[in-house]
């Protein structure tokens, strides 16, 4: 499944109130590493089940960017029960994003 693209009109339902954990991209268009990471964080939506992946660009949605802090992007935070159980920064490698979620879900 696809990564959705969520603003703050549904980030509570889609994210918060998930039943599943979810790894947010916080990203923009005009960032280089964010563009390298993102068609990774597609390939892993593909491959991994039990996981939803969501994009936030944060020039859309500026006032989610600051509820969680997002300083530098990309930054990637993974949810569970609405809660933030795990964050990194920077563009990280397929296999060490893959190694992020396996050890926090």
């Amino acid at each position: 499944m696809a990564a959705l693209h969520v603003k703050a009109d549904n980030f509570e339902t889609e994210v918060l109130q998930a039943d599943q954990p979810v790894l947010v991209d916080f990203w923009a268009a005009w960032c280089g590493p964010c563009q390298m990471v993102g068609p990774l964080v597609e390939q892993l939506s593909e491959e991994m089940s039990g996981i939803k992946f969501v994009k936030v660009n944060i020039d859309e949605e500026p006032e989610l960017a600051g509820r969680y802090q997002v300083e530098s992007i990309p930054t990637f935070l993974l949810i569970k029960d609405g809660k933030v159980v795990k964050r990194e920064v920077g563009a990280l490698p397929k296999q060490l994003l893959k190694q992020m979620l396996e050890e926090n879900v």
